[in-house]
C-alpha cells in the first residue's frame, strides 16, 4: 500500500524519535542527542544517537541509521505499512485509503476482524460447555496446562449444522459475513448453510499484529482430513501467514533466532517448554513468502523436521525454495530430530535444554544441498564426477545474489576438490616423504614428517615472504598443495609451520584467514605468526599483504614454486653427482643424466 508523502512526514513530525526508541532503548540526553547502548549490536560503550531535530537516529559502531518508521521494523519485524500503521495509531492519526476501492477494501477487511474474532471467542467458550469435554481432555492429554489453553485461544466447533449461523445472527452477524470469512459455506444445489469447521479442535491463527485472521482445526476420533485450515479469504492467505508468529516475533528478535515447526501442537508443546520464538507454515510447505516473513525476525531460522525420508524430503523442498532468496547474511538452517520422534515426544524424553542441544548443531543450508547430491551419487569415473559438479552448479545457478552465489561456487568447488583427491605417494626423488593428509587428523602432531630437499639458497626473509602470502590468501593453497608439499625451508621453525599450515588444508574443505590464523595461535605458533604476517615482509613483497588482489599473490605464488623445483632439481643433481662418484654404474649415470634433462626443460637457473 502506497501512502501519500504528505501523511508520512506528519507522521515523523509526530513522533519524536527519542519517544519511540525510548521505549527499547535507555537513552541519556547530551545537548541536541540522546545516546545509548545500540540495539542492533553487542556493545559495551554508547555509540548509539538519537537526534529529535533531524528525526533520525544512527549508531556510529555498526552504522544503522534510519526514522521512526524504519527502527519499528528493525526491532519489531513489521513490514512497511504495519509500521506506518502502528505509529499512525499512537500519533492519532488517520492512515489515508489511496483509492475508493482500497477504501471498500479496508472496510469489509475491518468487519471481518470482528466477526473472525466473535467466532474465535464462541470456540473457546464451547471448549469449556459439556459438549467440549472430549475436546478439552485431547488438549489435557498432550500435555498442555490450563494457562496455556488460554493463551493459545484454543477451542472447540461443536457438532450439528447451523449452529454457528444461529449464534452470530443473534450477535447481528449477517451470514455473508460469515461466508466471506471461510466459516460457513453454501453447498449449493439449494442445500442448507454448513458450517465449515463441526467436532474439532480449533487453533486460532492470527496475522502479525495479532488479530485472528482463520483457524487450524484437528478432527476428533476417526475421520478425514485430520487436520484442516480455514480456506483463504480477504484476511487469510495461508502461504503469506505463519502459526504464532506474532507471539513469537519479540522473543525470536532477542534469541537470536526462529524455530520452524510442522504444526500448530509442536508449536504450542514448544513454547510451554520455554521456547516461545516457534512458529509453523499452515498446512502446505514452507513458501517464498514465508521465508521472507522469518527472515524480517531473524537472519538463519531454524527448521525442524521429523528423521523420516518423509522429513528429509521436506528439508530439500524448504532448501530449495530458499536457494533463489539467499542474501548477504540471510540463510536457512536445518534441525533434523531423531528418527520416530517429534518437537513433543522429544521435549518429553529430553526436556528443554535437550532439544537447545540438537537445535544448537542445526546444519547449513548448504551443507544439505551438498548431501542431497553427494549421497546418492557415484563419483568413481572422471564422467561421473563432471555429472556430479554438473548437478551442485545447476542448484548454486539458482541464487540470484551474484555475492552469495559467488561464494557458494568457491565452497562447493574446494568441496568437490576435496571429495575427489586421491593422496599420492612420494616419488621418492629426494628419499623424503610427502605430507600425507590421511595420516592424523590433529595437525599439531603432523609436523617432523621428514625433510624434502634443502634449498640453502632462501633466504629466510624469502620464507615468510612464501608463508604470509599462503596465511593472507589461503584459496590458494589447494590449487598449489602438491607443488608446496614438496619443497622444505631452510628455517626449520618456518617449515614446521609450513607443515600445520599444509596439514590444516588437508583436513579443511574450506579456509578462511582468519580461522586458519586462530588454528596455528592455538597451537602455540603465535610468535612466528607476527614475524611472518609483518610490515616488514609487505613492503618486500605487497602481493603477500592481505589487502592484494587473488590475482596478484596467486602469479608471485607460482613463481616462487617454480624457483623452488629448480632448486630442488639442483639439489638432487648435486646429490646425483656424488653418488656417480662413488658408484660408476649405468643406473647412476642415467639418474644425473635425467636430472640434468629435467634441469633444462625447467629452464635452467
Amino acid at each position: 500500500m502506497a501512502f501519500p508523502p504528505q501523511f508520512l512526514d506528519e507522521l515523523r513530525a509526530r513522533l519524536p524519535v527519542s519517544e519511540v526508541v525510548g521505549r527499547k532503548v535507555r537513552l541519556t540526553r547530551k545537548g541536541r542527542e540522546h545516546s545509548g547502548l545500540c540495539p542492533f549490536h553487542n556493545e559495551k560503550t554508547p555509540s548509539f544517537t538519537v537526534n529529535d531535530e533531524k528525526a533520525f537516529y544512527h549508531c556510529f559502531g555498526c552504522g544503522q541509521h534510519g526514522d521512526v518508521i524504519t527502527f519499528v521494523m528493525e526491532t519489531e519485524g513489521q513490514s512497511f505499512p504495519e509500521a506506518v500503521e502502528r505509529l499512525a495509531g499512537q500519533a492519532g492519526l488517520q492512515v489515508p485509503e489511496s483509492s475508493p476501492e482500497e477504501r471498500e477494501r479496508a472496510k469489509v477487511r475491518n468487519t471481518l476482524y470482528d466477526v473472525v474474532e466473535a467466532v474465535c471467542a464462541w470456540y473457546e467458550g464451547h471448549l469449556r460447555q459439556s459438549g467440549g469435554r472430549e475436546a478439552y481432555d485431547y488438549l489435557r492429554g498432550r500435555g498442555f496446562t490450563d494457562e496455556t489453553i488460554e493463551k493459545f485461544r484454543l477451542g472447540y466447533a461443536p457438532d450439528g449444522r447451523g449452529r454457528l449461523l444461529q449464534a452470530m445472527e443473534s450477535k447481528g452477524i449477517r451470514k455473508e459475513q460469515l461466508i466471506e470469512a471461510g466459516l460457513i459455506k453454501n453447498p449449493g444445489g439449494g442445500g442448507d448453510l454448513r458450517d465449515f469447521f463441526f467436532n474439532r479442535v480449533m487453533f486460532p491463527i492470527s496475522d502479525s499484529r495479532g488479530r485472528i485472521i482463520a483457524f487450524g482445526a484437528r478432527i476428533l476420533g476417526e475421520g478425514q482430513p485430520k487436520y484442516l485450515n480455514s480456506p483463504e479469504t480477504p484476511l487469510f492467505q495461508k502461504g503469506r501467514n505463519l502459526y504464532n508468529f506474532s507471539m513469537a516475533r519479540e522473543s525470536s528478535r532477542e534469541l537470536g533466532t526462529v524455530i520452524v515447526a510442522e504444526g500448530y501442537t509442536d508449536v504450542i508443546a514448544l513454547a510451554q517448554a520455554g521456547l516461545p520464538h516457534a512458529v509453523a507454515p499452515l498446512g502446505t510447505a514452507v513458501t517464498e513468502e514465508q521465508i521472507a516473513l522469518l527472515w524480517r525476525i531473524a537472519d538463519e531460522p531454524v527448521l525442524c523436521f521429523d528423521g523420516d525420508n518423509a522429513g528429509a524430503r521436506a528439508a530439500l523442498r524448504a532448501a530449495e525454495r530458499g536457494m533463489p532468496l539467499l542474501k548477504p547474511g540471510k540463510s536457512l538452517r536445518f534441525m533434523t530430530l531423531p528418527a520416530g520422534e517429534d518437537p513433543d515426544s522429544l521435549l518429553l524424553a529430553r526436556g528443554a535444554e535437550g532439544f537447545k542441544h540438537l537445535m544448537a548443531s542445526a546444519h547449513q543450508l548448504a551443507d544439505v544441498l551438498w548431501r542431497s547430491e553427494v549421497n546418492v551419487a557415484r563419483y568413481d569415473t572422471p564422467e561421473r564426477r563432471a555429472d556430479l559438479e554438473k548437478r551442485i552448479n545447476a542448484r548454486i545457478s539458482a541464487i540470484a545474489d551474484e555475492g552469495v552465489k559467488y561464494h557458494y561456487q568457491q565452497s562447493f568447488r574446494q568441496r568437490l576438490r576435496d571429495l575427489f583427491f586421491t593422496p599420492r605417494k612420494s616419488s621418492g626423488r629426494s628419499g623424503g616423504q610427502k605430507r600425507d593428509q590421511w595420516s592424523d587428523r590433529k595437525p599439531e602432531l603432523m609436523t617432523g614428517l621428514g625433510a624434502r630437499g634443502d634449498i640453502a639458497s632462501m633466504k629466510a626473509l624469502q620464507e615468510r615472504v612464501l608463508l604470509a602470502t599462503l596465511i593472507n590468501h589461503p584459496d590458494l593453497i589447494h590449487d598449489s598443495i602438491e607443488a608446496l608439499n614438496e619443497i622444505s625451508l631452510q628455517s626449520k621453525e618456518l617449515d614446521t609451520l609450513l607443515d600445520v599450515i599444509l596439514n590444516l588444508a588437508f583436513m579443511a574443505p574450506v579456509l578462511d584467514t582468519r580461522d586458519l590464523q586462530r588454528h596455528l595461535i592455538k597451537g602455540g605458533h603465535e610468535r612466528l605468526l607476527g614475524m611472518v604476517l609483518h610490515s616488514q615482509v609487505y613492503r618486500q613483497a605487497s602481493f603477500s599483504a592481505p589487502d592484494a588482489t587473488i590475482l596478484d599473490a596467486r602469479t608471485a605464488l607460482d613463481e616462487m614454486l617454480q624457483r623452488y623445483g629448480r632448486g630442488q632439481i639442483v639439489a638432487d643433481r648435486a646429490e646425483a653427482k656424488k653418488e656417480l662418484a662413488e658408484d660408476m654404474s649405468e643406473p647412476k649415470s642415467n639418474k644425473l643424466l635425467n636430472l640434468v634433462r629435467e634441469e633444462s626443460d625447467a629452464g635452467g637457473l
